[in-house]
């Protein structure tokens, strides 16, 4: 019988250094890490980018059966040369001395004007883990989609943030055809109808 790899814990870190520092810190790792067949392996060079955590809100009406959402400019998307101005979920980074629900209730005032009701904590992952030590923590909150509309944002921030009510059948058919390009929105929209059920109760 084959013997299963162990389970790898051990991180060296050989040296640390910051590279850049503007809005987002750009740091750079000497380590090895331990291997699934055994031993250390070999010192390799990773870069990661330190921005922050952040909180991403769904906010639901289940009485009319919308998903109230935003639409906004985004440069990593023009970068990429996709579609720039994407539909997204209500989004934004932990300041210091923040707790995760009170971001979620600034920003929804913030970006959607509107104040969530209900509001509980769904679950939190890694944005992209491969570069970047961004966690991104998932809340929901209730809304009532009639209130919702208009532009909104900081202006001190330069941000102009559209506000639209999606009823559930065009969200469905937008995830169907891909419509949705930011990764929270994608895992928030499908936990929403995998857990529909429940959210309603807990609303």
């Amino acid at each position: 019988m084959t013997k299963p790899p162990i389970r790898p814990t051990a991180v060296d870190v050989v040296q640390h250094e910051t590279l850049f520092k503007s809005y987002s810190r750009l740091d750079r790792y000497l380590l090895r890490y331990e291997q699934y067949a055994g031993g250390m392996g070999p010192v390799v060079s990773r870069e990661v980018l330190e921005r922050g955590h952040a909180v991403a809100v769904l906010l639901f009406d289940p009485d009319r059966d919308c998903v109230v959402m935003i639409e906004q400019f985004r440069p990593g998307a023009y970068a990429a040369g996709m579609e720039p101005w994407l539909y997204e979920i209500v989004a934004g980074i932990i300041e210091d001395g923040e707790t995760p629900e009170e971001v979620a209730r600034r920003e929804s005032v913030e970006e959607a004007g509107l104040e969530p009701q209900g509001l509980f904590r769904v679950q939190s992952w890694l944005a992209t883990p491969g570069i970047s030590s961004e966690s991104i923590e998932l809340w929901c909150g209730r809304v009532d989609s009639r209130q919702a509309g208009g532009i909104h944002g900081v202006e001190a921030e330069g941000e102009d943030i559209r506000v639209i009510a999606v009823p559930l059948p065009e969200v469905r058919e937008n995830l169907r055809t891909g419509r949705y390009t930011n990764a929270a929105t994608l895992v928030a929209l499908q936990w929403l109808l995998l857990n529909e059920d429940d959210i309603r109760k807990k609303l």
